[in-house]
């Protein structure tokens, strides 16, 4: 039996993550001083800006489209609440795969081993790579993020007609919603929306705007789809100064399953979470750091620091809002935020024994 979604003591502890009512949206906004649960001032600003869209007379086109906008990402918000507390994975890839295709199979394989580790599996609820790894995972574990187009596409069978489907209009509404939810990214071989929503993910983590998390490029046993682009990626971008070498760290790529598997799990093995506290950034962790480990990031990882240096402590008081994680010890310091590349290998180096 699947375990229930509002449950996290029946979940695998590699299943549980942050109550995510808490995580700021986007990843770099740091904790207010007004509590997160009161958001009266909220709810007030967006009255005072339709009123504002009202006295501006705004066209009855961006109208709809801000309304729209709101319908959709409200009802996304009610479906995704319940599963907060659960990992889930994001599955990207093309909806044109046929189920005799490897990366079909290699899609389904991940779908499935992931949802034995009680994580939950959202893709675009259409076809091909889609569909596979909702089979993989089983309804149960499924979650969907449709999109209306006029040629493409219904919902697979997997996840038609099921609670944890929503169907969205826009494709930004979309995509929000497949980052925002999820504690990684897989990306199989797909065309040119696969390819915008690896690249965009890679951006939004590279600019601090995403909360750091595992992206995983798989490409079947015998298939070279992500490892071309990792070619190009570094004779042109690399090569060309365009990206730091830090940033090739942003992602990883494979041919095989079990390495995506050990990417995604072994990231949040002592890692835990983040967040920012006035100008600290803060490390949630699930043991403490050794002696040894710290001077090694003391040493090696000193580049990424304003000033002062890495320390271990207990939770803030500002983190007050989030008391299931009170008990984590933190690795708090003043990160320049810029470093994205280097701030996600000292991630590694956290993980790493």
């Amino acid at each position: 039996m699947q375990p229930t979604p509002t449950d996290p003591e029946r979940l695998p502890p590699e299943a549980i993550g942050e109550c995510e009512l808490e995580r700021p949206q986007p990843a770099d906004e740091p904790i207010s001083s007004v509590p997160e649960v009161e958001s009266s001032d909220l709810f007030d600003e967006m009255r005072s800006t339709i009123a504002r869209l009202e006295k501006d007379r705004t066209s009855r086109g961006d109208l709809k489209i801000l309304s729209r906008t709101l319908l959709e990402l409200r009802y996304a918000f009610k479906v995704f609440r319940p599963y907060r507390r659960r990992r889930k994975v994001t599955i990207f890839g093309s909806a044109r795969t046929q189920p005799d295709h490897p990366d079909y199979q290699s899609a389904v394989q991940l779908g499935r081993r992931m949802a034995e580790h009680g994580w939950m599996v959202i893709t675009g609820a259409g076809g091909g790579i889609m569909e596979a790894g909702h089979v993989g995972a089983g309804k149960d574990a499924s979650m969907g993020l449709n999109i209306m187009l006029p040629f493409e596409q219904g919902a697979n069978d997997v996840i038609e007609g099921d609670p944890k489907l929503v169907t969205m209009k826009y494709f930004f509404t979309r995509k929000l919603m497949f980052v925002k939810e999820c504690s990684s990214v897989v990306c199989c071989a797909g065309g040119f929306g696969t390819l915008d929503e690896a690249l965009e993910t890679l951006t939004l983590m590279q600019t601090g705007k995403q909360t750091m998390l595992p992206l995983v490029l798989l490409d079947h046993p015998q298939g070279s789809y992500w490892s071309d682009l990792g070619k190009f990626i570094d004779k042109q971008l690399l090569g060309g100064g365009m990206i730091s070498p830090d940033d090739v760290a942003l992602y990883r790529i494979t041919n095989d399953v079990d390495v995506a598997i050990e990417e995604i799990l072994g990231f949040y093995r002592r890692y835990h979470s983040m967040r920012y506290v006035r100008d600290r950034l803060v490390f949630r962790l699930k043991e403490s750091l050794s002696e040894e480990k710290m001077e090694k990031i003391q040493t090696e990882y000193s580049g990424i620091l304003v000033d002062g240096c890495f320390k271990q402590c207990k939770a803030l008081a500002e983190e007050a809002g989030e008391p299931d994680l009170a008990g984590l010890p933190r690795l708090v310091f003043h990160f320049n935020r810029r470093s994205l590349g280097k701030l996600r290998k000292l991630i590694n180096e956290i993980n790493a024994d």
